[in-house]
């Protein structure tokens, strides 16, 4: 992580990192201010509070209150040498704990990462630099031209190599990548968590049998998520880049509607017609563009080349963005490589599905076959050691598919996590679901997975299916783990051998799917200075159903996105037709603002706490609605998880309009106790609130221009980095941008 610092007035500094920004002084002894903790203060604070994370985490994952528990700590310095210090932690305990979590609270604490770091002993290298920024990169540079040349199964050329390619195409696009966290807690599994430092929202995770595997990983990741625009998923990219020439690829095409709203024709073949609309429901308002909003522009489709036939195929935007999430898109260092991954990738999930979905019982990996990568077995044994019980099953449906699974059981909390991996080679398929299973994953994080349910409705549920594509939390069916499999064990092999390996296993992939009756529908993307590619199997790699294109489309932002941010410019008359829009919707009033509208609000204000349920509330209080207000109030105190601050606000609300509403009660005669309660400043806020001169509380004006929306602004400003070298690329190629 990289924390930058700024020299303030005086002798105070500002730290800032991710959103976060922390103010150091010194005390008026040291000719400071003391407007604010010292550096050193801020240090020892650190330790306590991370021993107070992992005492909350035990108790969390338990059940236990923690009101009755009490944590401090207190350093001890030695006074011949005031660098040596004891820190001790003090933590009191209700009596009617047990003593087996007295234990266990105590040994939580000893894994406070504060402590470990400072006890191992961080080293500190100072030195001077010519630019900061482009230093950072140093970390990701490995030297490709050293001796040592790391080659893996799967990549066509060394790690070495290959992490330098990827670290310099994304420095060249300006976008300064770091590493935030690693993780190795069993051998031969290594994670780890990249971001891009001005928009942490752009982040991968990689996962490897070593650390430099893990890094290529993430970056793979990256520049694939770069290429497919996935960082940027569903959010708004302002009215700049919604007017400008492009606005996803210069080799889109915008259509218009037809008559009565129908699908325009050139856009879809007949073969997707029938699985995207096969009840005639799809209109062409559901496709328009989410992103730009544009809706005069039309409906933006993406060019895409039938395997079957080579011709191209133009799918919108709105379709891949609302029922593919990131599945079938790959980078590499070769088309072939990138393809062998994306296809792996979509046989895991499709395999996957129909396995949980359909209460497949697996068999199991015969200990002689497992006895063949003594590096996977060494990775299982530490998990077994540490109390997980692992079952390692052939999910290849009787040698028909490259996909193995490993599940970890968890009898401290009754949990299970099935982990799928899939690629032609049978190693390598074994190796990703085991580093998948730990993939940025604790030993704690471990007691939050899901319990197994005979109860096949919550394992078929769409949504389950969702769960496990985002993070393979979902519900596992017990059927799962009969001994009597529904399957022989097959040691299967689809790889090739020689130096096109990835191309033969990649033609063995299509194979597989054209054996299916699928048709496969294959975009590349090299306009960034890296090769990557998204593959779609239409009916057969979404995850999300394709009702969802009618019935939940992420382009219902089109309806509220641009009142909700112009919401303080608008008058009583736009405020009730926003507010009759949103109870027409019939969505959920706890669905969040920031998913509504595709905006990123900063999750630490108001905007980026609010609901549905809040908002209509604030434009209720505006309309003195007060009646409905009331309603509204009683149902956020009741159910909304909000600041403290927030809810006192409310509060002081409800009981003022309690008072307003009741013709016995005059408000004068409680107000100063209402003051006494909730303070002057948290009452005047409500006061203005009923009496028209505050007009919702806590929300900062902005605009369509998105004024004051700092996180958003830099995810879009990550983006037109994307947008220029495209542009750049298409202009040095020739390309003429689609009308």
């Amino acid at each position: 992580m990289e924390i930058k610092v700024n020299f303030l007035d005086k002798l105070r500094l500002e730290a800032r990192f991710d959103d976060f920004t922390v103010i150091a002084d010194q005390p008026i002894r040291y000719k400071g201010d003391g407007s604010a903790p010292g550096p050193f203060d801020y240090f020892l604070a650190s330790s306590a509070l991370c021993a107070a994370y992992f005492v909350k985490l035990y108790c969390e994952t338990r059940n236990i209150p923690t009101d009755n528990i009490r944590l401090s700590q207190n350093n001890i310095v030695d006074p011949e040498n005031r660098y040596k210090q004891i820190f001790k932690i003090q933590v009191e305990l209700p009596e009617e704990l047990s003593a087996k979590d007295r234990q266990g609270i105590l040994r939580s604490i000893e894994r406070c990462t504060v402590k470990k770091v400072v006890q191992t002993g961080p080293e500190f290298v100072i030195e001077e630099v010519e630019n900061l920024d482009a230093d950072a990169q140093s970390l990701l540079m490995l030297d490709s031209a050293a001796e040592t040349k790391t080659c893996i199964a799967g990549k066509d050329l060394p790690l070495e190599q290959t992490i330098a390619n990827l670290s310099g195409v994304l420095a060249g696009l300006g976008m300064k990548i770091e590493i935030a966290s690693w993780r190795n807690l069993v051998p031969n599994v290594w994670s780890l968590h990249i971001r891009d430092a001005h928009s942490p929202m752009c982040f991968t995770n990689g996962k490897g049998a070593t650390k430099e595997s893990a890094l290529a990983s993430a970056l793979g990741e990256f520049i694939e998520r770069t290429n497919c625009n996935h960082f940027y998923n569903d959010q708004f990219w302002g009215e700049d880049i919604a007017n400008a020439a492009f606005v996803h690829y210069p080799d889109e095409r915008w259509f218009q509607p037809g008559p009565g709203d129908a699908l325009p024709a050139g856009m879809l073949d007949e073969y997707c017609l029938e699985i995207y609309d096969p009840d005639g429901e799809l209109r062409g308002s559901h496709l328009y563009d989410t992103n730009s909003g544009n809706v005069e522009r039309g409906i933006c489709a993406l060019p895409y080349v039938r395997q079957s036939d080579g011709e191209v195929v133009y799918f919108p935007s709105n379709l891949i963005d609302n029922l593919f999430l990131s599945n079938g898109m790959s980078a590499g260092n070769t088309l072939a490589e990138a393809q062998v991954q994306c296809l792996s990738e979509i046989f895991e999930r499709a395999v996957k599905r129909e396995i949980l979905e359909g209460e497949i019982a697996l068999p199991d990996v015969p200990h002689a076959v497992l006895a063949k990568y003594p590096g996977i077995v060494a990775g299982i044994q530490a998990l077994e050691q540490q109390g997980f019980p692992v079952l390692v099953k052939d999910a290849s449906l009787g040698g028909a598919f490259p996909v193995m699974c490993v599940t970890l059981m968890n009898p401290r909390t009754g949990g299970v996590f099935a982990s799928f991996g899939a690629h032609p080679s049978l190693e390598v398929a074994l190796e990703r679901s085991l580093t998948e299973l730990l993939q940025g994953r604790s030993f704690e994080g471990l007691n939050d997975l899901p319990r197994p349910t005979f109860e096949s409705n919550a394992v078929t549920e769409p949504n389950n299916f969702v769960e496990h594509f985002i993070d393979s939390s979902g519900v596992v069916s017990w059927r799962f783990f009969s001994a009597r499999a529904d399957y022989d064990f097959v040691e299967w092999d689809f790889t090739s051998q020689g130096e096109n390996a990835n191309a033969g296993e990649a033609a063995t992939l299509f194979g597989l799917l054209e054996g299916m009756g699928k048709e496969v529908y294959v975009a590349v993307y090299e306009n960034l200075g890296a090769t990557a590619c998204r593959i779609l199997v239409p009916g057969y790699s979404e995850v999300y159903p394709v009702e969802d294109l009618v019935w939940d489309n992420t382009n219902k932002a089109l309806l509220f996105r641009e009142d909700i941010l112009n919401l303080h410019r608008l008058d009583d008359a736009g405020l009730e037709a926003l507010l009759e829009r949103l109870e027409d919707s019939e969505l959920d009033d706890y669905t969040d603002i920031i998913t509504l509208i595709g905006i990123e609000f900063d999750e630490n204000t108001v905007w980026g706490q609010l609901t549905i349920l809040e908002l209509k509330l604030l434009i209720r209080l505006a309309l003195r609605q007060f009646d409905a207000a009331k309603e509204s109030v009683e149902a956020f105190l009741q159910y909304n998880e909000n600041t403290v601050e927030r809810g006192l606000f409310y509060q002081a609300m409800n009981v003022v309009l309690e008072v307003l509403l009741d013709d016995e009660l005059e408000l004068d005669d409680y107000e100063a106790n209402f003051r006494r309660m909730f303070g002057n400043p948290r009452m005047d806020a409500v006061m203005g609130s009923v009496d028209g001169s505050v007009r919702f509380f806590g929300l900062t004006p902005t605009s369509m221009q998105l004024e004051g929306l700092d996180r958003h602004q830099r995810l879009i400003d990550s983006y037109k980095k994307l947008h220029g070298a495209r542009a750049r690329a298409a202009a040095l190629d020739g390309l003429a941008v689609c009308p």
